[in-house]
């Protein structure tokens, strides 16, 4: 299977930098597509240069520009989700790509030069790390900066966009409510400053309702209110609705609760769930389910001009999305279709890939480094710095070293008790926060 770029149910071709964190598993290929005809001016520049040469600790080996941040938090956080810890280099390059004010950019060639004005900050790969820092432990400080910078963005409306002051967008709000709750936040206490809108009002707001296609309901735009249905989008919204990010607690197979549509036939049907979080992500859910049976088990996407194909990595968010949702039964259809055709396209795709399987697979109480004959675990680790073999052990949290690495007091300690034994890694405590 020849990796896909997921284009058709992403954002808007004005919007490259929104489509390019959520499908950052086959990023360049993107950017090969949207990057001359379709990115803004500001935007045509690049977060940074491109590297001659990978930097140390960096997860995969393709070009990071676009989603060096992105791919690199999906890996630490799926790691993380299995019980390994982390390479310190690979938790270090992560930290050291924050902006003073918190913000993270896709990728700084130059972390040590600050952030300025032409740094293109970007909400989904500030929210990716914050919930892979949060996860992780440790790392109190740079959490608090980026959870920061990103209340500072917010719009009127209570949502996010990718880049600041754009328009809202479903993935993007979706992103950040995962990463405020990864922080310890309550989303539905975080409004915005003039519209006193919180991020599930201003989510809300891209679910077709009662009054759109039969077939339609329950679905999120991703943008655009009126626009025809996102599965992407959905995918994120469900999940976010329900406050959670992108690692989710297993689900039970064996509930086999049917998932239940929009009521658009009771009286006030139109109204039916208006405004409540848990019923949004529930018709999103409806949505869903309908797609994957229509299609095989497998959501679609189409590249522009191309026939339309299946889109694993939106596959993958769907599993996530049901099994947030308690729906174990409904998600282990499509996770057995990712089991049978999703090996090819994540060895292809790189590590954001394989951390999506992972997470789908962790989502679902599957074992991931058995997955229709792959080692899912393996592979994503082999595409970077390899992580400690020991279970991680909890511990408080702790700020950031003062050199703005990944390295808390728990590595001293663990250093100094392991130099007679011969033992190098970092330990660092554990904090879950789920979707």
């Amino acid at each position: 299977m020849a990796p896909m770029a997921s284009m058709a149910h992403q954002a808007p071709l004005t919007h490259p930098a929104a489509f390019l964190a959520r499908r950052a598993a086959t990023a360049l290929a993107a950017a090969v597509v949207l990057g001359t005809a379709a990115a803004p001016a500001a935007y045509a520049d690049s977060p940074s240069a491109s590297p001659k040469k990978l930097p140390d600790g960096l997860y995969g080996t393709k070009d990071p520009k676009y989603d060096g941040v992105w791919r690199q938090s999906l890996a630490l956080l799926a790691q993380d989700a299995v019980g390994l810890r982390p390479a310190a280099s690979a938790v270090r390059w992560l930290v050291g790509q924050q902006c003073a004010d918190g913000a993270f950019t896709a990728f700084r060639a130059e972390p040590g030069k600050p952030c300025d004005g032409k740094t293109m900050r970007d909400t989904n790969q500030t929210a990716a790390a914050v919930q892979a820092l949060a996860a992780l432990g440790g790392h109190g400080d740079t959490v608090k900066k980026a959870v920061g910078w990103l209340k500072s963005v917010q719009n009127e409306d209570g949502g996010w966009s990718s880049m600041a002051g754009s328009p809202s967008d479903a993935n993007s709000t979706s992103v950040v409510i995962g990463a405020l709750a990864a922080a310890g936040e309550k989303p539905q206490s975080v409004t915005s400053k003039k519209g006193d809108k919180t991020p599930y009002d201003g989510l809300l707001t891209f679910q077709l309702g009662c009054d759109a296609k039969e077939g339609e309901r329950g679905a999120f735009t991703f943008q655009l209110k009126g626009a025809a249905p996102n599965a992407d989008a959905t995918a994120a919204a469900a999940t976010g609705a329900l406050g959670k990010g992108f690692v989710v607690a297993p689900a039970d197979q064996r509930a086999t609760a049917p998932v239940k549509a929009l009521n658009c036939k009771d009286a006030g049907g139109e109204k039916a769930g208006k405004g409540d979080p848990a019923q949004a992500a529930e018709g999103g859910d409806a949505y869903l389910v309908a797609q994957l049976d229509k299609n095989g088990q497998h959501l679609l996407s189409a590249m522009p001009g191309a026939e339309k194909q299946p889109d694993v990595g939106n596959t993958a968010d769907a599993v996530v999305a049901l099994a947030a949702g308690g729906h174990g039964a409904a998600a282990a259809k499509p996770l057995k279709w990712l089991e049978k055709n999703a090996a090819e396209w994540a060895e292809q795709s790189g590590p954001a890939a394989y951390a999506q399987l992972v997470l789908a697979a962790h989502a679902t109480g599957t074992d991931p480094r058995s997955f229709g004959g792959t080692d899912l675990v393996a592979a994503l680790n082999a595409t970077g710095p390899k992580p400690a073999a020991a279970p991680k052990k909890d511990a408080g949290d702790s700020d950031d070293s003062a050199d703005g690495g990944a390295i808390s007091v728990w590595w001293v300690i663990g250093v100094g008790l392991a130099i007679g034994a011969g033992i190098g890694f970092l330990l660092s405590s554990r904090k879950k926060n789920q979707l």
